[in-house]
């Protein structure tokens, strides 16, 4: 799965890599999460744009959001079937320029953070699903989900599933929704070759959503992690009998 991703490279990189009209000039973020604005690559009347989406799909016959389960990854084997994604994936496939992500492995009884990211370092593109959600006053939000598929065997060992990343040869091909159809596009939706993706465990910093910095994906030092182990359980001290109160025939209510 993916639930929260990095991208560092300069906008001037970004731009040249997946060929948007605009100049935007946004700055590295370490520790990006579901529900915040996210950049998009989209194709809009053949051209392709650069747009700012929220992190978590919203499909557009949602009547009430908060009652609507956030979803930020829609699974391959079934986005084309699925209520939520099937109109999405027909007309409103969209790339997600990222620099690499974060995924969680269940280690010493609790849950280590890794950086996994490209192994020749260059930028990639996550295959993603959008729609317009619009309210009742006529608000509209854009909204997006990142694609995922069944890991390859070198990416299992941290997490069963992956986000799927778009080769840049493929993007035209993903991003061309004029025929109103996924048939075409099925094939791309898998996991990275074996060996094409590298992995280092980072601090547990990541957890917390609010730091965003460039030490969130360097590799954990010995000291991080001894300062990040379980402190062992304090046994408990038995306590000891109270004194027995002498009673003087009146009672007592304390």
């Amino acid at each position: 799965m993916c639930g929260r991703f990095v991208i560092t490279s300069p906008p001037a990189a970004v731009r040249q890599i997946f060929g948007y009209l605009e100049q935007p000039n946004f700055p590295p973020r370490h520790n990006i999460a579901p529900t915040q604005p996210i950049p998009v690559v989209i194709v809009e009347n053949g051209i392709r744009h650069f747009r700012l989406m929220r992190w978590g799909l919203l499909p557009s016959w949602v009547k009430d959001p908060r009652k609507f389960a956030l979803l930020i990854n829609a699974r391959s084997e079934t986005a084309a079937e699925k209520p939520a994604f099937k109109n999405a994936i027909r007309r409103r496939r969209c790339l997600i320029p990222a620099d690499g992500y974060y995924e969680w492995q269940a280690a010493e009884k609790r849950k280590r953070p890794h950086f996994i990211h490209r192994r020749d370092g260059q930028p990639m593109g996550l295959a993603g699903l959008a729609e317009t959600w619009t309210g009742p006053n006529g608000e509209e939000l854009d909204t997006v989900a990142i694609v995922t598929a069944p890991a390859s065997a070198d990416l299992a060992v941290l997490h069963h599933r992956v986000p799927v990343t778009i080769a840049p040869a493929d993007f035209e091909r993903w991003l061309d929704c004029r025929d109103d159809s996924a048939e075409g596009v099925m094939a791309l939706l898998v996991a990275p070759q074996e060996g094409e993706f590298v992995w280092h465990e980072v601090s547990t910093r990541v957890n917390r959503v609010a730091n965003d910095d460039a030490q969130l994906i360097l590799p954990i030092t010995a000291e991080e992690r001894a300062a990040e182990a379980p402190k062992p359980a304090k046994k408990a001290t038995p306590r000891k009998p109270a004194p027995a109160a002498s009673d003087d025939g009146q009672g007592s209510l304390f």
